[in-house]
């Protein structure tokens, strides 16, 4: 640990000598989100918050803001990997995951895409819903900052369109069905600091009227 974080001063006083400070920090990661972010490699996992702690649950309730699409942004790039280890770690095991899920309120989510062979995970960055399909689906959620609970939701669009930058800086558009459009749902909620439970409780409220 030690000697990553000597690799790590190193690495950001050379950024400094060769950039000025305002590259270095162009994606407003503050100092406390930079330090979490390199506290360990990119092959290890982060802390998940969880909606019973106090703390962490006004964090997930926060949004998130815009993020600069920059191959060459350390931090960034180190980031995108250790929250890709964290949804996939055992303890976590999810098809999803969004950046406010791990401290980092920036609009950064993974998603595994069940639509595509192989089921591959895949980065998006600034992810905006642009339309929803009138049809609905009824699929059953989880969420990996609320442990050990599921429920079933049946307002889920069957269809979205959604836009998109990629880590290398291009700007998509596409539309996307199915369960995977559930994920990509349930995941850009989480950048406007909305739980699944928020849409679980005005289904019931609609049920009562």
């Amino acid at each position: 640990m030690k000697v990553y974080r000597i690799l790590f001063l190193g690495i950001v006083m050379a950024m400094f000598s060769c950039h000025g400070p305002k590259n270095l920090f162009r994606n407003g990661f503050s100092t406390e989100q930079t330090a979490l972010i390199m506290d360990s490699d990119s092959f290890a996992p982060m802390r998940v918050y969880n909606i019973t702690n106090k703390k962490d649950s006004l964090l997930l309730r926060s949004k998130s803001s815009k993020i600069k699409a920059n191959p060459d942004d350390v931090i960034l790039q180190q980031f995108v990997k250790r929250l890709y280890a964290t949804v996939r770690d055992s303890m976590s095991m999810g098809v999803g995951i969004a950046a406010p899920q791990v401290g980092i309120l920036k609009n950064i989510i993974w998603v595994q895409r069940f639509d595509k062979e192989n089921l591959p995970f895949e980065v998006y960055l600034n992810p905006v819903i642009k339309e929803y399909s009138k049809k609905k689906q009824v699929c059953k959620e989880g969420c990996l900052s609320i442990p050990n609970r599921s429920d079933t939701l049946s307002t889920r669009a069957f269809s979205i369109k959604i836009a998109y930058d990629t880590m290398d800086a291009k700007y998509k558009t596409e539309t996307v069905e199915g369960f995977t459009s559930v994920i990509f749902q349930h995941e850009i909620d989480h950048l406007n600091g909305i739980l699944y439970l928020d849409h679980l409780s005005k289904e019931i409220q609609d049920a009562t009227k």
